[in-house]
């Protein structure tokens, strides 16, 4: 574990690997060659990011279930950017690789580029930076110059590597309404509190203390300092990035569209919204 919080443990991952096992999209093919789809849609794909584009809640155990993820799921009822790109485009089946990966933070995404680039996808979806907000302490959230910098450090990559991949760039969901829409759910306290759920946030969940506003709002704020940074950094990679023009962010969610194993991540209703609200439609950028 790293020093911010984690949703998951390795040691529940673990126990129920096997639960999902058949659950993902294709292997890693690093043969892929990158042919340019007749229809203009792409023929591969990779998701990047966080437990959100793993699908970590979103099935009937508390593990990634990327069958499920609003990018590169194969769940017909999800409607993700793969089954809707499939089909425009049939070949892009089987060519969905989801790295995204439960914890992290924005210095893994070097590291998910650079297996990205091995599988030489036409398409790359990123969602990243919730867990960099989900401190301990709000004092040990992420900076947003180390933010700032780790992005970069892994849209450098990309750019090297896949110099025609077409990348989309999607927004922090807003994490200071989901304190909003669940303060007042006893469920929703009690998961949040007995399991140290984005303790940044999250935590005392029905305090109307001056202290406990100002930390939320802090979180709120360096919320959206990362999604600047995250627009910032699309903009400066080129024509090939695009910015979800803060659609996930703006997401009016409720806990109907929240797991109730945390209720912190998407439920299939919630990784259904997400995938309908970022969905570029066309693929021309």
């Amino acid at each position: 574990m790293t020093r911010r919080w984690h949703v998951v443990t390795l040691a529940l991952l673990a126990v129920f690997a096997l639960a999902c096992e058949g659950s993902g999209n294709a292997k890693p093919k690093p043969t892929r060659t990158s042919a340019k789809p007749a229809t203009g849609y792409p023929a591969s794909m990779v998701a990047l990011g966080d437990s959100i584009t793993a699908g970590l809640g979103s099935c009937a155990v508390y593990v990634a279930c990327t069958r499920n993820s609003w990018s590169t799921g194969n769940n017909a009822a999800i409607a993700s950017h793969y089954d809707r790109i499939l089909d425009k485009n049939p070949k892009i089946k089987g060519e969905a690789d989801n790295l995204a990966e439960p914890g992290a933070e924005a210095d893994a995404l070097a590291g998910q580029a650079r297996r990205a680039v091995d599988r030489k996808p036409q398409y790359v979806t990123i969602l990243i930076g919730a867990n960099d907000a989900c401190a301990r302490r709000v004092e040990d959230m992420t900076s947003v110059a180390t933010f700032r910098d780790e992005i970069g450090a892994g849209l450098a990559r990309l750019k090297k590597g896949l110099p025609k991949t077409r990348i989309l760039m999607v927004s922090i969901p807003d994490l200071y309404r989901l304190w909003q829409v669940g303060r007042e759910s006893d469920k929703a306290v009690e998961v949040w509190s007995r399991g140290g759920i984005c303790p940044s946030m999250l935590a005392e969940p029905t305090s109307t203390a001056a202290a406990d506003q100002q930390r939320r709002e802090r979180v709120r704020d360096r919320i959206e300092a990362y999604n600047t940074e995250l627009r910032k950094a699309c903009k400066a990679y080129g024509g090939r990035c695009r910015w979800d023009g803060g659609a996930a962010h703006r997401i009016r969610f409720d806990l109907d569209l929240v797991s109730e194993f945390d209720y912190f991540h998407p439920n299939a209703d919630g990784q259904k919204e997400l995938a309908e609200a970022v969905y570029p439609g066309r693929f021309t950028w």
